[in-house]
């Protein structure tokens, strides 16, 4: 049996028995979160708005519904919409063992299926859950440490078009062998090199898992309508692990990929900040920093990273005065020097007028960075060391990955808030207590 076919029995295993109750509700957790943040990035993420025009051009409507829009686009299209509106602020989901973003793929690519037809095989929290279970377990069975061949893609991306192939897949009711399909004609569109996010000077990283919920979609199309794909398409002499990874999986890895009995979705994190993961760890060990010393008795800050945190330290004069946004989002240094200036780090403070903080700015003069742990996998300790005329101080600090359900909610509101939504308390208990896909249709107007 074909890799392929052995996903797909997994994935149905997992659909005939349900959704265990406790990863039904964090489902509808992250599909809340996704939401406010698509309906805040019309405020804060001009380059969301910007691939909608573009996108746009030439096209005379569609089913697919843009979250916060009474616009249209053809399903594929409103799928990569949806995606760059939930992460272009840097502030979607993540799991951090994966090294990927679930819900901002899965929850485009169910809703691009869901609008066209009238018919819909599989519930909207169901999918979700199960396109995020595929997309965390692809990056499981990787193990990804940031170095290595792994260290070349976004995993979001590139894993991205089979989580949302199998996404839409179900909800338009496709059986096993076009999800088989499906499959195949995802990958023949894969792609997601890092250089977006290891570069400097560009906005495109910020909407990168958008080309995969867009790719997904269209395979699951195609093979809804009898295009066919080899079964051997990821596993077969020039498959998608040995084209990508140098060879195929292992027996532990696949057992790892096709596990059943547990979730890795559990490990999933809604985000606190809205900036590069990889900077949480440092932004919370800075805050707790800032209550010990004044920003004038400071000599030195000390960034402690591993090889794979220093690729977003480097070259350092450039991390330390980012041109867009997007830049200072993915500076570890930036991003330090921020958090002691300012305190907190949220969207109304990490705007493009903090590119031009000169607080900020002539702090990040006093920043040095020295490798002090090994790649590992998920993200790194947060080690920041402060040496001042006086004492020297070093605070390690550990992101976990279940952020507490009053954060989630308040972290909604915000969105919300800043989004200008007019109830957002009624809006996060309609959704949270009873979502679907008409619900998620009816959402209010941004645009």
């Amino acid at each position: 049996m074909s890799l392929s076919h052995e996903i797909v029995h997994a994935i149905r295993q997992r659909e005939k028995r349900g959704l265990p109750e406790e990863i039904r509700e964090k489902v509808i957790l992250h599909i809340c979160d996704t939401i406010a943040i698509s309906l805040a990035s019309y405020k804060g993420a001009p380059i969301a708005l910007k691939s909608i025009a573009a996108l746009s051009i030439g096209v005379k409507g569609g089913t697919g519904r843009i979250i916060g829009s009474e616009h249209r686009l053809p399903p594929a299209y409103a799928a990569f919409a949806n995606t760059a509106l939930a992460h272009a602020l840097d502030y979607d989901d993540i799991n951090d063992l994966a090294r990927i973003h679930p819900t901002p793929v899965t929850l485009a690519a169910a809703l691009a299926a869901a609008n066209a037809e009238d018919s819909r095989s599989t519930d909207l929290i169901s999918a979700v859950a199960l396109g995020n279970e595929l997309l965390c377990r692809l990056g499981y069975a990787i193990e990804p440490r940031g170095t290595g061949t792994d260290s070349k893609w976004f995993l979001s991306q590139l894993f991205g078009y089979l989580g949302a192939a199998i996404t839409a897949g179900l909800v338009l009711g496709l059986d096993d062998n076009k999800l088989v399909h499906a499959l195949g004609l995802a990958y023949m569109q894969v792609a997601g090199g890092k250089e977006p996010g290891v570069g400097t000077g560009s906005q495109a990283r910020s909407i990168y898992p958008a080309f995969s919920s867009m790719g997904g979609v269209q395979a699951a199309f195609l093979a809804r309508e009898g295009v066919t794909a080899p079964a051997s398409s990821l596993d077969g002499k020039t498959g998608l692990f040995p084209n990508y990874f140098g060879k195929n999986l292992n027996e532990k890895q696949r057992s790892v990929l096709l596990n059943t009995e547990t979730w890795a979705f559990t490990d999933t994190s809604i985000k606190l900040y809205p900036s590069c993961r990889y900077s949480h760890p440092y932004i919370k060990a800075a805050l707790v920093l800032r209550n010990q010393f004044s920003l004038n008795e400071i000599d030195q800050i000390v960034i402690g990273v591993n090889e794979t945190a220093d690729m977003l330290c480097q070259p350092l004069e450039d991390r330390c005065h980012p041109k867009t946004l997007q830049d200072a989002k993915f500076s570890i240094p930036f991003m330090v020097a921020f958090a002691f200036v300012h305190g907190s780090v949220h969207l109304n403070n990490l705007t493009e007028k903090a590119l031009m903080d000169t607080e900020v700015l002539n702090l990040t003069n006093r920043l040095k960075i020295e490798q002090t742990q090994d790649n590992t996998p998920g993200i790194p300790l947060g080690d920041i060391k402060i040496v001042t005329a006086q004492e020297t101080k070093r605070q390690i600090e550990r992101i976990l990955p279940e952020t507490p359900f009053d954060e989630v909610k308040k972290k909604f509101i915000d969105c919300c808030q800043y989004a200008d939504v007019a109830d957002p308390e009624e809006l996060w208990a309609t959704l949270s207590h009873n979502l679907d896909f008409d619900r998620v249709n009816s959402l209010p107007i941004i645009i």
